[in-house]
């Protein structure tokens, strides 16, 4: 049964978390997704099964949360993101993002590095607003979009996505792969070949991009975006398993 949490700004965030030991684990969904996912369900599976500390939440307009999608963007959901980090969990945690959850993971870690113990990406989508949306829009919708201030795209996944201006505007000013992204804790990047929805070259990019003493990027030959067969979820696992580990010698150390 999900539980709210208030933040500043008045939005009530819906949330789930599992009590244990840390560091704790944060999964941060995709676009228009929500904490009922695959992803997040069997990794809260795997921490109750292991004592592991576990947050799951909806952004704000998804899910069980307040507020309406299209009222959304970015920064609101990085913001939702900040302050369940900050209000619900304890000590460094490991973020695993999912896509859009990528792009967010990422600007946590470069907002709040002193709470970040590992980072796990799937199929993240950082600067999709951009490098993806407006950059794939012709000449008429981009002038649709600026003129009637949002656009209905089709998707795979359901009812068709509606694209604000205000989504692309505010999407330029949280760009990660713009400036200089240092993560000074462990970080997978896991990928899938097939994933039609982020192309494999954005991962090659953040892996050349971002700047870890300890990163590696798993390309899966065949997986999709979903990213969600027995397989995948067992490598998300095991992803978390070894940051987990990493971090944790690299706490004794120092």
């Amino acid at each position: 049964m999900a539980e709210f949490l208030k933040t500043a700004s008045g939005r009530r965030i819906a949330y789930e978390k599992t009590q244990g030991t840390g560091p704790g684990v944060v999964f941060l969904g995709g676009f228009k997704s929500d904490m009922q996912g695959t992803k997040a369900v069997h990794l809260e599976n795997w921490a109750k099964a292991t004592g592991r500390a576990f947050l799951r939440f909806d952004y704000s307009g998804h899910g069980e949360s307040s507020e309406a999608f299209t009222d959304g963007a970015i920064s609101d959901w990085a913001e939702d993101a900040r302050a369940a980090i900050s209000q619900l969990t304890e000590g460094p945690q490991i973020l695993v993002g999912s896509s859009m959850g990528g792009w967010i993971s990422l600007l946590m870690a470069r907002a709040m590095p002193e709470r970040l113990a590992g980072l796990v990406t799937i199929a993240a989508a950082p600067d999709f607003t951009e490098d993806s949306m407006w950059e794939g829009f012709d000449a008429g919708l981009r002038q649709k979009l600026l003129d009637e201030g949002q656009v209905a795209l089709p998707s795979d996944y359901g009812e068709p996505y509606v694209i604000t201006r205000r989504l692309i505007e505010d999407g330029r000013q949280n760009l990660v792969l713009r400036d200089p992204l240092t993560i000074d804790a462990p970080v997978r990047f896991l990928q899938g070949t097939a994933d039609e929805d982020v192309d494999m070259s954005v991962a090659l990019r953040l892996l050349e991009h971002c700047q870890s003493p300890d990163m590696r990027l798993t390309l899966v030959d065949g997986a999709d975006h979903r990213f969600s067969d027995p397989d995948c979820l067992a490598l998300i696992v095991a992803a978390v398993e070894e940051v987990s580990a990493r971090a944790g010698r690299a706490g004794r150390a120092a």
